[in-house]
């Protein structure tokens, strides 16, 4: 069964990874993102105090706020608490899946090769992360989804505003973006503006992939 958010990933196409040295850091580039257009957050437990950003971003209009570097079934269980409503893990774990389908969550699981993309899409993966995606290329992903078109993919890691839609073409069906969006630079300067800037830039970005493909 399809989870209900797999609607908003169709329609929005991207992820914001939010990995920043604080939480209130996370917060303000979520909310900065979120003024740009993209609405689908991703706060990673390697932020401190994660589920502090989670409970401050969840009621924002529209926003869909989920966790990353999920490794732990505690983690996805005090993420729900928090308001999480996706989870992603950079690796494969029954366990982790379980929990979080318990949970009533949607769930993205690291895989490379078609062995992996498999056991996580039989396993009932919504969306299998490609990571890093910088090392593979969009040819990769469309070499892969040649033999497996069902798959639902998400390269994550060197993914900016460059090769956005270098990815889509080759079939992603979403991808995330870090640091090629939320920069460390601007993070460091609080310079909010320039990342949603950015967001609205992507935001538009997949907008005219979408009107083209729509043709």
């Amino acid at each position: 069964m399809n989870h209900s958010l797999l609607a908003a990933v169709e329609e929005t196409r991207s992820f914001v990874v939010l990995r920043t040295d604080t939480a209130s850091q996370a917060i303000e580039a979520g909310r900065a993102c979120l003024r740009g257009g993209l609405r689908l957050l991703e706060v990673t437990f390697t932020v401190p105090g994660a589920l502090d950003a989670v409970r401050a971003l969840r009621d924002a209009p529209g926003v869909v706020v989920g966790v990353g570097s999920v490794t732990e079934r505690e983690q996805i269980r005090a993420a729900a608490r928090a308001g999480a409503r996706f989870s992603v893990s950079p690796h494969f774990d029954a366990d982790l899946l379980a929990e979080a389908r318990s949970h009533g969550l949607m769930v993205s699981m690291g895989g490379v090769t078609a062995t992996e993309v498999m056991t996580c899409h039989k396993a009932g993966v919504d969306v299998t992360k490609i990571f890093p995606a910088t090392v593979f290329g969009p040819g990769y992903l469309r070499a892969l989804r040649e033999p497996l078109p069902f798959l639902r993919l998400m390269p994550t890691g060197g993914v900016d505003e460059e090769n956005l839609t270098a990815w889509l073409d080759a079939g992603a069906a979403a991808v995330g973006l870090g640091s090629g969006l939320v920069d460390r630079k601007s993070v460091a300067a609080s310079d909010w503006g320039a990342i949603e800037t950015k967001a609205r830039r992507v935001a538009g970005l997949v907008a005219e992939w979408r009107a083209l493909r729509e043709r």
